[in-house]
């Protein structure tokens, strides 16, 4: 897959595509029937990605605690295995938000993405102040000569599925749910830092990664299993919070204790996939308790998975 971030100057072969448009927190299940419908719409053209970086609510609402599903490299790898080719990320800016409903169907899909078809859920809203939707998208790219399609909400019993509902499923610490509603398990991504080396004192020595703009799920521990930067997977027990036991601050971190592995892992990315929620978050009266309660977790941990 190529990853452009400018409508503007794109090659030829970057051009006339059949382009599915939206935020794709999460990449779920309701997206990848997104880009069948955009596939199928027309198999003959290039399958494309239209999204946003950061997302739009990231821009709009910089003070709200992290919310994202997938940050760009994760969203990235999600759409790729979808059979996409084609990903305009395109930068949201100042000056990008205030593009006309009008302006970015005729410049940005007309004439910059030269898009064939386009295909969007029933909900796309786009443009300054939200100015267009799917009506209005349907006629403009109709008058412009491309092809427009809208898919309905995916639901089941529970309702439609979405990013905001997968949110609260991992909030409420059910992860389960979140790998029903994703197709795949939910991970956080990032670089192993450098700790305070506590665990590796009590034979449990963990890799630290800082939740930076994921969305912070329940806090407490998890069956987990970590893709390494070789793309070796292992199992493992990772705690995600504030570790009241040692007072150890207001800002929350992912710490994983891989089984049967002894290696250095510092300054090397790490991906975490939660699969199973074991207990929350709780201060324990000292070392000897806490280590006895890894030891628990991890021997459970280790039978969920």
């Amino acid at each position: 897959m190529r990853i452009f971030r400018d409508w503007r100057g794109l090659p030829a072969d970057a051009r006339g595509a059949s382009v599915a448009l939206g935020n794709f927190d999460g990449v779920h299940l309701g997206h990848a029937h997104l880009l069948r419908a955009a596939r199928g719409a027309r198999p003959d053209a290039p399958l494309a990605v239209l999204t946003f970086e950061p997302h739009p609510r990231e821009y709009f609402r910089s003070d709200d605690p992290p919310f994202r599903l997938t940050l760009a490299p994760e969203r990235a790898d999600a759409l790729a295995a979808l059979g996409v080719t084609l990903l305009y990320e395109l930068p949201f800016t100042y000056e990008f938000s205030h593009i006309t409903a009008e302006q970015f169907v005729a410049e940005v899909l007309h004439a910059g993405l030269g898009a064939r078809h386009l295909t969007t859920g029933q909900d796309f809203a786009f443009g300054h102040r939200r100015g267009g939707g799917a009506g209005f998208l349907a006629a403009r790219a109709e008058a412009l000569g491309m092809g427009f399609g809208a898919v309905p909400l995916v639901a089941d019993a529970e309702g439609p599925l979405s990013s905001t509902r997968i949110r609260r499923a991992l909030q409420d610490g059910y992860p389960e749910r979140a790998t029903a509603e994703l197709g795949r398990p939910w991970a956080i991504r990032g670089v192993v830092a450098h700790g305070d080396a506590r665990g590796r004192t009590i034979g449990f020595p963990t890799a630290n990664v800082a939740l930076g703009c994921h969305l912070e799920p329940a806090r407490g521990v998890y069956a987990v299993t970590a893709r390494l930067a070789d793309g070796a997977v292992h199992k493992g027990v990772a705690n995600i919070g504030r570790r009241p036991t040692f007072n150890a601050g207001l800002e929350s971190r992912l710490e994983v204790n891989i089984f049967d592995f002894d290696a250095d892992l510092y300054d090397t990315e790490i991906t975490v996939s939660l699969h199973s929620y074991i207990r929350e978050e709780r201060k324990f009266a000292g070392l000897d308790a806490l280590k006895a309660q890894i030891a628990t977790d991890a021997a459970e941990a280790r039978r969920l998975l």
